[in-house]
């Protein structure tokens, strides 16, 4: 439970893909950017990455949050997994969609999911609002279905449930089924390290809040 003065953080604690998969990504997303240029790009505040973990935390707690996630980080050689990517996806809202690239969810991904959703669970609440997503003025929205999804991640969006993807952009449901119908040739990356990060608008990763280098 929360007290009515507490703020909130909506936060995705995630992998950060290499260069192999920001160079698909970011090609990806210009061609959704042409075909629906009111979506997001991937820049500096819209960062490609991989969702371990989505929870409400309270804001006065984020300190602990990272020493966890730290010490979770430190024991796994995470840098050094190849991963797969394996077929495009999205998710429809209305007439458009949230479009991502799938990744093989492997035993190693969904360990280290397991064992962040358990360093973070004494931080986690069962409540949210709008207003622990990252805003600005010219994007004060934050779409109402984000809300239930940081809020239902654990158990919808991990253990046999996880789905791990790299979201790459908006497009139109047209474009995206006409994107699906292609073949799409699978190709491996690795992460090369890992961040938390204040959720915005889409899921976006748009505000780092604490970036993790792995140690050799």
């Amino acid at each position: 439970m929360t007290g009515p003065q507490e703020a909130l953080t909506a936060i995705d604690i995630a992998l950060e893909p290499d260069a192999v998969m920001m160079r698909r990504a970011v090609a990806d997303n210009a061609a959704l950017r042409e075909n629906f240029p009111q979506g997001f790009a991937l820049d500096a505040t819209h960062h490609a990455h991989i969702t371990l973990l989505q929870r409400f935390v309270r804001t006065t707690d984020l300190p602990g949050i990272y020493a966890a996630t730290e010490e979770v980080l430190a024991k796994e050689k995470y840098f050094g997994w190849k991963l797969t990517a394996l077929k495009y996806y999205y998710i429809p809202a209305g007439p458009i969609g949230l479009a991502g690239i799938v990744v093989e969810p492997t035993t190693d991904l969904i360990r280290l999911q397991q064992q962040i959703i358990d360093a973070v669970a004494p931080y986690t609440v069962n409540a949210g609002a709008a207003t622990a997503f990252y805003t600005t003025p010219a994007e004060p929205d934050i779409h109402p279905s984000l809300v239930p999804y940081v809020r239902d991640f654990v158990p919808a969006q991990t253990g046999k449930n996880y789905s791990p993807h790299v979201s790459t952009g908006v497009g139109t449901t047209e474009f995206l089924d006409a994107l699906l119908a292609r073949p799409f040739e699978p190709f491996t990356f690795s992460p090369v390290s890992a961040s938390v990060y204040q959720l915005g608008n889409y899921g976006t990763a748009r505000k780092e809040l604490k970036a993790f280098l792995p140690e050799p």
